[in-house]
């Protein structure tokens, strides 16, 4: 069975982070390993929240994985809780990384133009840095300006995005994806692979909620471990994320609990025997 590692916040009550990765992945027949960046009693959509960082416990625990001589096929990571974590995160891949490693990085940083409160020019750098190190990045468009530390605009249009894009692959990523880019009554996501363009794209529903990008990220990662193209793996990201958000806006608690991922897995489960040619 393939291993992916996945590091992230894990938040106890709210759908997002490890709390979608490790369902999602895992319903795609991976084993899904989530290192904990910090714990929070519920996510940062409530009005309030508690929160510890785990950063002295990352390098212990990449400890007892070597010690037990633990291998994973991917290494992904989503929010990072401080700039301190970020070192430790490059030496984990440095550590765990082999020739047919896959590295995926979604730098949360922000979103609609905001960035998140601990995120600083430093952080950015960092993340930057993070980057360079991935064979996929999936920043949304907030977060692609912030990495090329340009102004954000919102009414950025195609070549603007495929221009982002080109610019991001520089910074080292083999392959980088906006997403969430809304074009009229659609929301947009294009992919870059160094050589072609994909572009795929969904309803846009009147709903905005907490996992969405998490939801994203881990379709598409666990498609890419699966042996999925980059372009068919953007592909399944924006089907199942695009059902999510349209279930999710038929649930009256979806402002704090995020993301109905949950009923998207038996539509995500038959759209994968789909593509592997199984009887439905």
């Amino acid at each position: 069975m393939k291993r992916i590692a996945t590091i992230q916040d894990f938040s106890c009550v709210g759908k997002c982070s490890l709390t979608v990765a490790l369902p999602i992945i895992s319903a795609m027949g991976i084993e899904c390993c989530g290192i904990p960046t910090a714990v929070l009693s519920n996510h940062t959509g409530f009005p309030c929240f508690y929160s510890h960082d785990l950063t002295d416990d990352i390098p212990k625990i990449s400890e007892q994985f070597n010690a037990h001589k633990i291998t994973f096929d991917a290494i992904s990571t989503g929010y990072i809780a401080s700039i301190g974590q970020m070192a430790l995160i490059e030496e984990f891949i440095r550590e765990f990384r082999r020739d047919d490693t896959l590295i995926f990085v979604d730098p949360v940083m922000g979103d609609y133009g905001r960035l998140y409160s601990q995120i600083t020019e430093e952080y950015a750098e960092k993340m930057r840095r993070l980057c360079a190190h991935a064979d996929v990045i999936t920043p949304n468009l907030t977060e692609a300006f912030m990495l090329l530390g340009e102004e954000y605009n919102a009414h950025a249009d195609r070549g603007v995005i495929r221009s982002l894009l080109e610019r991001l692959v520089a910074l080292g990523a083999e392959n980088a994806v906006i997403t969430g880019v809304q074009r009229g009554n659609e929301i947009v996501c294009t992919g870059f692979d160094g050589e072609k363009f994909y572009e795929q794209s969904n309803t846009l529903y009147n709903v905005s909620c907490s996992g969405t990008g998490d939801l994203f990220s881990a379709v598409m990662l666990g498609a890419m471990v699966n042996g999925r193209s980059f372009a068919e793996g953007l592909d399944l990201a924006v089907k199942i994320s695009g059902e999510a958000a349209r279930l999710t806006l038929l649930d009256p608690d979806r402002p704090a609990y995020g993301v109905n991922f949950e009923q998207t897995i038996p539509y995500l489960i038959e759209q994968l025997e789909k593509r592997n040619g199984k009887p439905q």
